[in-house]
């Protein structure tokens, strides 16, 4: 079957299938305006032919960026009667608590769109106050003549009882047909009343602009008589439906990102590697995650944007840390005379000041291209030119002449403060979880992210870093390995002791009963899906929990001694101490359902032993590594023509048609059998 995987980057658009039993590829820019472009233009690259192909994935930032550049529907909230500033006010707690500057998520819904229902729930579900639909039914008169595009209903307590949400969302739906309209229940039935808010209305936020584009996707598709299976990547690191995408896009946040991590478990499982960093350094940020036996870690909880006033959303998430650290981030200078890079970004459109396209603010890619470390003349395998020129007179203009300093200077400076930021992105994933990053290898792809990844990981002693085939592509790849997944949650808070079990049998099967309508409504074959169960369990007293695998759904029975033991051992891991001693609660249980890929073409290819091309010419240039006034005579090498076997020593420069590798002096290279390179950082002593 021929297959295609389409990742939508902020700055290019990925292209990785498999056509007639040949894996094919492509990159070109993305178009901000109508990113359908950008997917038209990168299958016409390809010469994948829509008729052709039997199924078509995709992931996309639409709906992140959305959100941070505050380009979504108009919104309006719904909630009860009484907690109308629940949103607004937040949490209490001040991450930052020496920041003079610091301020709270600023709500995606102005106060005067947040309207009170009249309606009552207890947290067992029980109506204390029937809903008053006469009144709902007034709401939805006046959010029509308001221009609302999108309503978020989220009541209190609706997690254990969705009665009331159903009823006014009928008469919602009935009064405001083509409104977009987002139930709490219908996104997850957790508590936490603030960020089930907050997620709600990040759903309905982004729904119109989404849904919007799907539409404009699925004609396109359909038009070019595509007649396959189209499935959207989500945050969890699964796929999804197209029909579900369009009703909860909430759920593609992170769309991109955690394909390419996904890919990274699967080629570290082949290499045999069981603890790795993932490392993606795109166009517009950097992103990296803890692997752990080929699998990404997942967290409930997640924060669009800065992590001290950005929007919290709670759903299940591939664990990310991603930094304004892109090819693209801009470096500017503050009042001061201090340096900085990002995290604004120059995009695909102008993008940066090499590109020739007017742009006269300097980013990280004019910075590498000024060091001598990207060749002008190779960019995107050779189909666009970059111009050294305006990027030494945007980093003379905006850099240097402010702090007096050489071009090159400047250059190197700015490369050197982009790698510490995304140092300290790997160091949240792996110190800040309890694991030593010298215990570790790092996975490095994006466009970017090979060019920089050996800098990184000698800031915090990752000893090998591992480039993939295709990695300027790979985020599209890690698509052809993504299992269907869905996630499904209900809100459970009490102590484990006196725990009813048969409550929590019925709560699994209720979550099972929901699984399989999901899979019915998806097609999902049910001999093919895998069923696990989790609990979300933390020490009385405490705030947040741990989840911890269940054996099966009555797993929490007769003392649940296999559970207590596995969340002692995990906040161990964790938090470097357990209190065995002290009683345990149980917040939530949670179904995660997930269907394998039928086909393992992607993971078949990483595993095929390595034959290189016709060989190429080696040249050498000089390329500037950590002294802005003595460039390294440097050896410049083509990967495609790389053998299997091969070793060499840097300074080297490997070049690729989608990306490039920068081999530090003292760093050893090896070309596995099956073509990706293994390099041995060395440390000085």
């Amino acid at each position: 079957m021929n297959i295609v995987g389409v990742d939508i980057g902020g700055t290019f658009t990925d292209l990785v299938g498999c056509v007639d039993g040949k894996i094919v590829t492509s990159k070109t820019s993305t178009t901000p305006a109508d990113p359908t472009r950008g997917v038209a233009e990168s299958l016409t690259l390809a010469h994948a032919d829509l008729p052709a192909l039997g199924e078509f994935l995709h992931g996309s930032t639409i709906a992140i960026n959305t959100v941070l550049e505050r380009k979504g529907a108009k919104t309006a909230l719904l909630t009860t009667k009484g907690f109308r500033d629940v949103y607004a006010i937040g949490r209490g707690n001040r991450i930052e608590a020496f920041n003079l500057f610091f301020h709270r998520p600023k709500p995606l819904v102005p106060r005067h769109l947040t309207f009170e229902a009249n309606e009552r729930l207890n947290a067992a579900g029980e109506a204390l106050i029937p809903i008053d639909l006469q009144g709902v039914e007034a709401i939805a008169r006046e959010l029509g003549s308001l221009g609302v595009e999108a309503v978020a209903v989220c009541f209190l307590h609706s997690y254990a009882n969705p009665a009331h949400e159903r009823a006014a969302g009928e008469v919602l739906r009935r009064a405001n047909p083509k409104m977009f309209i987002t139930l709490s229940h219908e996104i997850l039935r957790e508590f936490r009343e603030y960020e089930r808010t907050s997620t709600t209305a990040l759903n309905a936020y982004v729904g119109p602009r989404v849904s919007d584009y799907l539409g404009t996707l699925e004609t396109y598709m359909r038009a070019g008589k595509f007649a396959g299976g189209l499935r959207m990547m989500r945050s969890n690191g699964g796929v999804m439906s197209m029909a579900q995408a369009r009703v909860q896009p909430v759920s593609m946040m992170e769309s991109g990102p955690v394909a390419g991590m996904i890919g990274a478990g699967k080629l570290a499982l082949h290499l045999g590697i069981a603890r790795c960093i993932g490392f993606d350094m795109g166009g517009t940020t950097a992103k990296c995650s803890l692997i752990l036996n080929g699998a990404p870690a997942v967290e409930e909880g997640y924060v669009i944007g800065d992590p001290a006033s950005g929007q919290p959303m709670q759903l299940p998430v591939v664990d990310i840390v991603e930094v304004g650290t892109g090819g693209g981030s801009i470096a500017w200078v503050d009042g001061a005379g201090g340096l900085h890079v990002g995290p604004k970004s120059a995009g695909a459109d102008p993008g940066p000041a090499c590109y020739g396209k007017g742009s006269l603010e300097p980013v990280i890619t004019d910075a590498d291209l000024v060091l001598g470390r990207v060749n002008p003349h190779r960019f995107l395998g050779g189909g666009m030119a970059l111009d050294t020129a305006a990027a030494e007179r945007a980093i003379a203009a905006k850099i240097g002449i402010p702090l007096g300093l050489p071009v090159r200077e400047c250059a190197l400076g700015i490369a050197t403060i982009a790698d510490t930021a995304m140092s300290l992105a790997v160091r949240a994933v792996s110190v800040d979880k309890g694991v030593d990053p010298r215990d570790t290898a790092m996975i490095a792809f994006g466009g970017a992210g090979p060019l920089h990844a050996v800098a990184v990981a000698r800031e915090i002693f990752i000893p090998r870093v591992i480039i993939p085939k295709l990695p300027g592509t790979f985020s599209a790849l890690g698509m052809l390995m993504a299992s269907w997944r869905q996630d499904f949650v209900r809100t459970l808070v009490g102590s484990l002791d006196t725990l009813d079990p048969a409550l929590a049998a019925k709560i699994f099967a209720e979550l099972a009963a929901e699984a399989r309508a999901q899979m019915a409504r998806d097609g999902i074959a049910a001999g093919g899906a895998e069923f696990k169960y989790f609990a979300d369990l933390r020490y009385a007293g405490q705030e947040h929990a741990l989840q911890i695998p269940l054996r099966g759904p009555d797993a929490l029975s007769g003392g649940a001694a296999e559970a207590r033991a596995a969340f002692h051992a995990e906040h161990e891991q964790r938090y470097g101490q357990a209190a065995a001693e002290e009683k345990l609660e149980t917040v939530n249980l949670r179904l995660v359902l997930s269907a394998a890929r039928a086909d393992t073409i992607a993971e078949d290819w990483l595993a095929e032993p390595w034959t290189a091309e016709a060989s190429a010419p080696e040249t050498s240039r000089h390329v500037y590594f950590s002294d802005a006034e003595k460039p390294l005579k440097t050896r410049i090498l083509w990967r495609p023509a790389l053998p299997a076997g091969m070793t060499l020593t840097g300074p080297a420069v490997i070049e690729e048609p989608n990306s490039t590798i920068l081999i530090h002096p003292g760093d050893r290279v090896t070309v596995t059998d099956t073509g990706h390179l293994v390099i041995d950082i060395h440390f000085p002593d």
